[in-house]
């Protein structure tokens, strides 16, 4: 016998943009139910380095771009969560590190680069003195300039718990043969089903989020819906288990003509004191076109030269690829903002930035008050969590890829 419930809104997909709508969502007193396939934050989000950054990727050319303008006041409004003082209270979350560095290694252009964004991000980046340096650069002889930048880095795992734990009566791990959509691109969502032992659970909301990264274009075709389409941009990232006693938070700004630091570097607590240095930037775009084997050697090769004073001789690495996925635009462009759109009852939403997380959430919150969206009644609305929880656990937090890479 088929079981039929209600609430206000159902978001797919338990990364950072779902369990950040769920959090800003519930505040403003709507009914949420949250599905995830597996564990929270498996996809994107804890492949992302965790860095809250405030547009200097972006301003390497000396012109502030609107990705980089669009980025600018993110650190503060996390840094306001992170207080208790912000649209959610991230008290509790861990912050790896409390700045963000940024070295031109001394070649012309790698100055260059620093010199152009530097003066573009004239307030939110210092020029430090060797005197100021972090820990893992202190009483090296470096050539170039260190700069501190707004930046900061969290730990993603971390994040992800504490934007959870409130919820977790609301968050449910359905797998997707377990679900299906029902639905058109004229009426968006008219239901969705949850098979149980027991039969069928149909489940009906007046809107329906779709989160779910990667995944949201399965969704969307599930229901027909055409437009928004999807892109996705490739990296292969790096990752390597590292004996020595200081963690790297860095942009090594190279000397090819590419506007991207040539090596992003975000360190993260790994087994018995040792750290896991994970490794984005130029090297994980262009690394797409390697072997593990080939990216893996190209990364021994880099760290080398930029820090040739740390003994990597005993060191584990490896290297994975990952899908950044978001709206498609014109010549395959990166998104400069965080992204939402909706189709009849059903909203289609990725941040396209772990930074821009807080703007996709204002977004959520502002498009369902422009649509005149009120929250259903107690009566209207008879606990669908409740019934939904005799059938389905809370999903778990994912792990970091790189952990179980390097077990």
């Amino acid at each position: 016998m088929t079981q039929a419930l209600q609430t206000d809104i159902v978001i797919l997909g338990g990364g950072i943009a779902g369990l950040w709508l769920l959090n800003r969502l519930r505040q403003e007193g709507y009914d949420v139910v949250l599905i995830e396939k597996s564990a929270l934050g498996a996809g994107q989000t804890l492949a992302s380095q965790g860095i809250i950054h405030g547009g200097l990727k972006y301003a390497l050319s000396g012109v502030l771009s609107p990705a980089s303008s669009a980025i600018a006041a993110m650190p503060e409004l996390w840094r306001s969560c992170l207080r208790g003082e912000g649209d959610i209270d991230l008290r509790d979350c861990k912050v790896l590190s409390p700045n963000y560095f940024m070295w031109s290694s001394g070649g012309y252009r790698s100055r260059l680069k620093t010199f152009l964004g530097s003066k573009a991000l004239r307030g939110r980046i210092d020029a430090l003195s060797p005197s100021a340096y972090p820990d893992f650069l202190r009483a090296q002889s470096l050539s170039g300039m260190l700069y501190q930048l707004t930046d900061f880095v969290v730990d993603t795992p971390s994040l992800v718990e504490v934007l959870a734990a409130p919820h977790r009566d609301r968050i449910f791990q359905i797998p997707p043969e377990q679900l299906r959509l029902v639905g058109d691109a004229e009426r968006g969502m008219t239901s969705l089903q949850m098979h149980t032992a027991d039969g069928p659970l149909t489940l009906q909301a007046q809107r329906l989020v779709l989160s779910a990264g990667e995944g949201n274009d399965a969704l969307l075709s599930q229901l027909g819906i055409n437009n928004p389409q999807m892109q996705t941009r490739p990296l292969h990232m790096l990752a390597v288990r590292s004996r020595h006693p200081h963690p790297v938070y860095l942009h090594c700004i190279g000397d090819s003509f590419g506007m991207t630091p040539r090596l992003t570097i975000t360190s993260h607590p790994g087994p018995d004191g040792f750290w896991d240095w994970y490794i984005g930037g130029e090297i994980a775009e262009a690394g797409t076109q390697r072997s593990a084997h080939e990216q893996i050697e190209e990364g021994r090769t880099q760290l080398q030269q930029m820090f040739p004073w740390v003994d990597l001789s005993e060191a584990q690495w490896t290297s994975f690829f990952v899908n950044r996925a978001e709206p498609k635009l014109a010549n395959l462009q990166r998104p400069d903002t965080a992204y939402i759109h909706s189709v009849a009852n059903t909203v289609v939403a990725w941040p396209t930035k772990l930074t821009l997380t807080p703007e996709l959430g204002n977004g959520a919150v502002n498009l369902f008050k422009e649509q005149g969206l009120r929250p259903l009644s107690s009566e209207q609305s008879p606990a669908a969590s409740t019934a939904i929880s005799q059938y389905f656990e809370t999903p778990p937090v994912a792990t970091p890829r790189w952990e179980d890479l390097l077990r």
